[in-house]
């Protein structure tokens, strides 16, 4: 995979992005003589997944960025992430036209035809000068948008994590059904939260469920306008303190509304998600998709298995431990990890049993 092409190199007149993924500090042991402050090059390194894939979708707007844009991936970090960054960048209609190449240490433990699957371009081993790189990268970066229209197995499609057909004929019964038999309640509840906090009626936030991919999340509003500015000032309430305070929940939470209150207490504010379920963003059963700032704290190697299962309204944490305080940052990860391995039909039909049990919340989080 490492033939060099005969190409003129010419000085690029933008600035290229060049990413290196999962090198840490170590950099300039596989790199020799990389042009770091030369102004045409703008060297990005980054170790989460989750990151890198949102960097990419919000600067490779068309072909003309995707071709200033390359990425670099050490091959232990590939294996240990199961290929799955690549995998979304080449199936993705914009981003798979970036240059992706990875750096072996010593012998690629990997072989050709696995990197070429999954959509590698070129492997090198470490370390290797610039100057061997810099026409291979030229080539790739102005070519391989037509390398890839000529070859009949890259077929452009959006990159999505479906949900199975079965599971989703139950999702979509089951959202239509709950949202016929919950219609009565959706314009009283609209009323009451306009009369107390005059505002939006519905909330709306980025949340990333399966395979870390973004979608618009809603929940009817249970908080004041001001509740997330004013996040940080009660930190101290947080249900899961410590170094691995991931999550965010809080007790006895100041920002709540009085009607916020009671339609937490019998997850009322749950039902606009019956929309999402409906558009197939969420499933009924599944792990609670998280913010951002959640999300990006669970990429490493232990936590992320969570991502293999689908996005969902309840799940195996809810009906376990929903409701008391004492549940740890790792127990809650844990039941994420064990219904993303092992979660079938029959288990989310016991998951939706158990959870008609545990509408009412026994305590204000």
């Amino acid at each position: 995979m490492n033939t060099t092409d005969t190409f003129e190199i010419a000085t690029p007149p933008f600035v290229r992005n060049i990413f290196f993924v999962g090198f840490e500090n170590t950099l300039h042991n596989h790199i020799l003589g990389f042009p770091a402050y030369d102004p045409h090059y703008a060297l990005l390194r980054e170790n989460n997944p989750f990151k890198v894939y949102q960097w990419l979708l919000n600067q490779i707007t068309d072909s003309e960025t995707a071709e200033q844009t390359a990425v670099f991936f050490k091959t232990e970090w590939l294996v240990q992430d199961d290929f799955r960054l690549p995998r979304q960048i080449m199936a993705h209609p914009r981003l798979r036209r970036i240059p992706l190449i990875v750096l072996a240490d010593g012998d690629c433990a990997v072989s050709t035809e696995t990197l070429m699957a999954n959509g590698i371009d070129d492997c090198y081993q470490s370390p290797v000068d610039w100057s061997a790189l810099v026409a291979r990268l030229d080539f790739l970066m102005q070519f391989k948008q037509k390398i890839l229209a000529a070859a009949p197995q890259t077929i452009e499609h959006n990159f999505e994590f479906k949900i199975k057909p079965f599971k989703r004929i139950l999702d979509i019964i089951g959202a239509i059904a709950g949202i016929a038999l919950t219609a009565p309640v959706w314009i009283p509840t609209a009323i009451a939260i306009w009369l107390e906090s005059p505002g939006p009626i519905l909330y709306r936030s980025k949340r990333v469920g399966r395979g870390y991919q973004l979608f618009d999340f809603w929940k009817f509003r249970s908080m004041y306008r001001d509740a997330e500015q004013r996040l940080q000032e009660y930190r101290h309430l947080n249900q899961y303190q410590g170094k691995k305070s991931v999550f965010v929940k809080f007790t006895d939470d100041p920002r709540i509304t009085r009607v916020g209150r009671f339609i937490r207490k019998y997850s009322i504010d749950e039902l606009p998600q019956l929309l999402n379920v409906l558009r197939g963003d969420m499933s009924l059963v599944g792990n609670r998709p998280l913010p951002q700032y959640e999300a990006e704290m669970l990429t490493c190697d232990e936590w992320s298995t969570r991502f293999m299962a689908p996005a969902g309204i309840t799940g195996l944490w809810q009906v376990t431990k929903r409701g008391r305080s004492h549940m740890s940052v790792e127990d809650r990860i844990n039941l994420d990890i064990v219904y993303a391995q092992n979660n079938n039909t029959w288990s989310d039909l016991r998951i939706m049993r158990q959870t008609l049990g545990a509408f009412i919340q026994h305590e204000n989080v």
